[in-house]
């Protein structure tokens, strides 16, 4: 999230950086929000001292014994307080349409990021590894698992609907022996503190790391059955969104004013106990909001937390895509990683971080390649990203398996996340940092792929084998 005296200070910078990711200028725009918010709460503190003075003068009037005008000042002063609700309504609705529209504003790229405006645009820095050269038509992941009796979408879709796996048996614990491994490399091995996060978050958390508003409909929101119903109806999309991340913090008052500005309620009942819960998209969420609302001393940056979660993610801009696997599904396992540092480490803590990535997959002997994102690919809360993709010889392509960010102080505003510097100096906003180390889903495709034999078994990876119960191969269950 943008501090608007930033874009005040320098509007054609802000518009500049808009310009690198292919949007239209906005500096003009927000400013004159932020005029709209200043001249509502000049407003206010102006009645608001007229009403102060013009009790003086109610005094001095008595004592003068000028009735006339003691009774004229006590009329201005109940009109002040007449009309001074509305005022402070106009002063809320002017502060929440500046932040409103500075939430839905994406990151600016950093100056080495490369322009471009969607995934053919971005840069290979290197390869590694050597594609496996197969004696026989390599085929992909789920045929192998179906073929082994041990991945099972029918089942699933009957359980759950569309994007949805059962693994039994050893693929079951192939997925877990990955998610071991990794979190045992990330903590023995990486320097990072392994964390068990809840998997259901506060509309805060998830607006702190900008999954709301912009990627509402993309996410799982759940409800306590019975005890709270939340209903709404939307006249515009925006103001549904708009809704959304101050619901749980201020309640039915604040509801109602949204509903003035066009969001309607039926059957809206608070419940603090009860209220609604998100299921995390990813672990970056619960991790990154650890340090949410705190002054973190310097001394003790950088902190770094990883986590092995399931995720949820709706994938309603992704219809039609991945439709049959494991690749693009609603519940996923993954381990993340996250850092919290100064703004002039999180360069260098994002090399960092993307090696510690790579490492899995050179440990895993995957082959694949790290892409520098383009500014038209890169997502919405980061100021550069490296993708990290695999190869899967049964679709004959690279596919990404891990994405790390570095967001700058972007989430640390939203979610009022500081550190003390060391100099002795005002609190600063932290830099923070996310990555996947790596999708567990995912890196067990690449090993069904890649590590599949003629007759339809798979071997283990030799550094998953102890893992495994010193299991070697992967064959037909019964």
């Amino acid at each position: 999230m943008f501090d608007i005296k930033s874009i005040r200070d320098n509007p054609q910078a802000f518009d500049a950086a808009r310009k690198r990711r292919g949007l239209e200028p906005l500096a003009a725009t927000l400013l004159a929000l932020d005029d709209e918010r200043r001249a509502k709460i000049a407003k206010l503190q102006a009645a608001q001292e007229r009403r102060n003075a013009a009790s003086k003068e109610i005094g001095l009037a008595m004592r003068e014994k000028d009735s006339a005008k003691a009774e004229s000042l006590k009329a201005e002063v109940a009109k002040i307080k007449e009309d001074f609700p509305a005022w402070e309504a106009e002063e809320r609705a002017a502060v929440e349409a500046l932040n409103k529209a500075l939430s839905e504003i994406p990151n600016s790229p950093l100056s080495d990021v490369p322009e471009g405006r969607d995934e053919h645009d971005n840069v290979e820095v290197l390869k590694w590894g050597a594609p496996r050269k197969f004696e026989f038509a390599p085929k992909e992941h789920f045929d192998i698992g179906e073929g082994l009796g041990l991945m099972d979408f029918e089942t699933a879709a009957k359980i759950s609907g569309a994007r949805f796996v059962v693994l039994k048996g050893r693929l079951a614990r192939l997925e877990r022996a990955l998610a071991q491994f990794m979190l045992d490399a990330h903590t023995d091995q990486h320097g990072y503190t392994e964390v068990d996060p809840p998997l259901l978050v506060r509309d805060d958390a998830m607006f702190g790391t900008a999954q709301l508003p912009k990627f509402f409909e993309d996410q799982f929101l759940t409800e306590a059955g019975g005890l709270q119903k939340q209903r709404f109806e939307s006249r515009t999309t925006n103001a549904w969104q708009g809704a959304v991340a101050f619901l749980d913090q201020h309640g039915e008052a604040a509801f109602r004013e949204a509903a003035a500005r066009g969001i309607e309620a039926v059957d809206f009942n608070l419940n603090e106990d009860w209220s609604r819960r998100w299921l995390i998209p990813t672990a970056e969420v619960p991790l990154s909001n650890l340090v949410r609302e705190s002054i973190l001393d310097e001394s003790k940056l950088p902190l770094r937390y990883t986590a092995g979660t399931y995720c949820f993610r709706a994938e309603a801009g992704a219809a039609g895509r991945d439709t049959r696997g494991m690749i693009r599904q609603h519940q996923f396992f993954k381990v993340e990683l996250v850092s919290i540092t100064t703004p002039e480490q999180a360069l260098e803590e994002h090399e960092r971080m993307t090696g510690c990535a790579e490492k899995i997959l050179q440990a895993l002997e995957l082959p694949y390649r790290k892409v520098l994102l383009c500014t038209g690919d890169m997502g919405f809360a980061s100021q550069k990203t490296y993708d990290l993709e695999v190869w899967l010889p049964g679709q004959n392509q690279y596919r990404e398996i891990s994405s790390c960010s570095v967001c700058g102080d972007f989430q640390a505003r939203r979610m009022n996340a500081r550190f003390r510097p060391a100099d002795g100096k005002g609190p600063r906003f932290v830099a923070t940092l996310n990555g996947s180390g790596v999708a567990v889903g995912r890196a067990l495709v690449a090993v069904l792929e890649n590590y599949q034999n003629a007759d339809g078994t798979v071997t283990v990876p030799q550094v998953l084998r102890p893992y495994m119960g010193g299991i070697e191969r992967i064959e037909r269950a019964g």
